[in-house]
C-alpha cells in the first residue's frame, strides 16, 4: 500500500515500507528500544505497530510511552499524517 498526500503541487506517494522505515528510526532513537522484525502499518486506518525489545531496568510502560509519543510526532512531521502507535514489549535485553 502507499500513502498519498495531496499538496499544493501535487500528489506525494509514499510506499509504506518507507513510513515503516521512519517509524522503526523514531522509536529507536529513544534510548532503551530496539525494534524487531515484527513491524507494521495500516495506512488506512493510520496505525503503526510495532514489536520491540526493552533495556532491562528501565520502566516498561514510560519507555514505551515515550517511543510512541515520537513515532506520532516523526510520522506527523514528515508525512503529515496522525497515527495510533501500539508497542508491544517481547523482550527484556
Amino acid at each position: 500500500m502507499t500513502l498519498v498526500v495531496t499538496t499544493d503541487g501535487g500528489l506525494v506517494s509514499i510506499p509504506d515500507a518507507v513510513v515503516v522505515g521512519i517509524a522503526v528510526r523514531a522509536a529507536e532513537g529513544v534510548d532503551g528500544i530496539r525494534v524487531r522484525r515484527r513491524r507494521t502499518i495500516d495506512l488506512d486506518a493510520r496505525i503503526v505497530r510495532l514489536s520491540v525489545a526493552a533495556e532491562r531496568g528501565e520502566p516498561l510502560v514510560e519507555l514505551a510511552e515515550r517511543a510512541q509519543e515520537r513515532v506520532a510526532a516523526t510520522l506527523k512531521a514528515m508525512c503529515g499524517i496522525e497515527t495510533t502507535v501500539d508497542i508491544r514489549v517481547r523482550e527484556l535485553v
